[in-house]
């Protein structure tokens, strides 16, 4: 019974996702994007080695070797999914975050036999899945495009959908505490977003505690770059993933995903201990 219960709530998490405008014009500029690559840019591979881009009509000046030309677009596509887009699912589901303490809303929840870290997890679940569906639908779609378009199947350009879900996941995690306490989707995904920009401004410790003054405050520094998920690295990993080039040290991301799950946790001990 409990995971029937469970799933019907995992269920209703994806309806009301899917109910939100946000959602739907985030699928709308991942359709976008797809048509722009389908229709209205054109590639002609010459020899099957260089090719030429024709858009709106305009050819480019010269040829770019093929491989080289699909990983600037497949390059784009990533850092607009990865910035843009994880802002966007980011705003969306702190609405819905928050959307599940509201008054008659959780008081219906709680009514379930499901635990209240249940609850918690299987609306986490349900916008992770929205946007994993969407990001995927993406990334394939661009993929699955220029692949036929070029003959080029660069695999690479797969884990810009797993690095962008594994990063949302992330800075949802923190999107759930801050909703989780204090019921405000503004508050929540104002601290989403401060940590996106905070992370490139932590990325440069090793400049930094060679600038600052105090050890005090390098030790500060060092303990925020650390501890708080490296978005910005994250990122560089991704881009050298779709380049096909070494990653030195997979750091930022095991020490991102020990931060999500922690602040995950958090959030259900602190679901579970308040009244209402």
């Amino acid at each position: 019974m409990r995971g029937v219960q469970a799933t019907a709530l995992l269920r209703d998490a994806v309806r009301e996702a899917a109910a939100r405008w946000v959602f739907w014009g985030f699928y709308g500029l991942s359709t976008a994007l797809i048509l722009f690559f389908l229709f209205l840019l054109r590639i002609d591979v010459i020899e099957g080695a260089r090719a030429t881009v024709t858009l709106f009509g305009e050819t480019s000046p010269r040829a770019l070797p093929v491989t080289r030309l699909v990983r600037q677009f497949q390059g784009g596509v990533a850092s607009f999914l990865y910035v843009a887009g994880m802002g966007l699912a980011l705003f969306a589901s702190a609405g819905l975050m928050a959307s599940t303490f509201e008054a008659g809303r959780i008081e219906w929840l709680l009514s379930k036999p499901v635990s209240r870290a249940g609850i918690l997890l299987c609306r986490y679940a349900g916008n992770v899945l929205v946007v994993a569906l969407n990001v995927c639908y993406l990334v394939f779609g661009v993929w699955l495009i220029l692949g036929w378009k070029t003959g080029v199947w660069d695999a690479g350009f797969l884990a810009a959908a797993a690095t962008t879900i594994f990063m949302f996941m992330v800075l949802l995690s923190v999107v759930t505490l801050a909703a989780t306490l204090t019921g405000s989707s503004a508050l929540a995904t104002m601290v989403a977003f401060a940590l996106m920009v905070l992370s490139p401004i932590l990325a440069q410790h090793r400049l930094m505690v060679k600038l600052l003054d105090s050890e005090f405050w390098r030790d500060v520094w060092r303990a925020l770059y650390y501890l708080l998920p490296k978005v910005y690295e994250v990122g560089r990993i991704n881009m050298l993933l779709i380049r096909d080039r070494a990653v030195e040290s997979w750091m930022p991301v095991w020490s991102s995903a020990l931060f999500g799950v922690a602040v995950l946790a958090a959030a259900v001990i602190a679901f579970s201990r308040r009244d209402y």
